[in-house]
């Protein structure tokens, strides 16, 4: 894998672990959540922008997005115990299926 795949897909884990702890920060209330939300924004977009430098701006932004939907949920679920409705989990499963169609068939991305 290249080097702005694993950057994307590091940037990606940060931002879903600094979601989760925006969670547990109750609204900022509590310091280490917050704290530790902050920082993995911090380097999870850092991280986005080294992608930059080769992905399109549209795909890594897809693959950011349907990636952290999709883990934000699990963690939603299984952490926070939040469920969701079979609507909601087919939506989710739409916008990662429109993730895996750019990356196989759009000549945008280079494979």
């Amino acid at each position: 894998m290249s080097l702005p795949y694993l950057a994307l897909g590091a940037a990606i884990v940060l931002e879903v672990i600094g979601t989760s702890l925006l969670q547990k920060s109750e609204q900022f209330s509590r310091i280490l959540p917050t704290m530790g939300m902050a920082v993995c924004y911090l380097i999870s977009f850092y991280l986005l922008s080294v992608s930059l430098k080769v992905l399109p701006l549209g795909v890594a932004y897809a693959i950011w997005s349907a990636l952290g939907v999709a883990l934000v949920a699990m963690i939603g679920l299984l952490v926070f115990g939040q469920r969701l409705d079979l609507p909601a989990i087919l939506g989710l499963g739409l916008i990662v299926a429109g993730v895996i169609v750019i990356n196989l068939f759009s000549k945008t991305v280079g494979h």
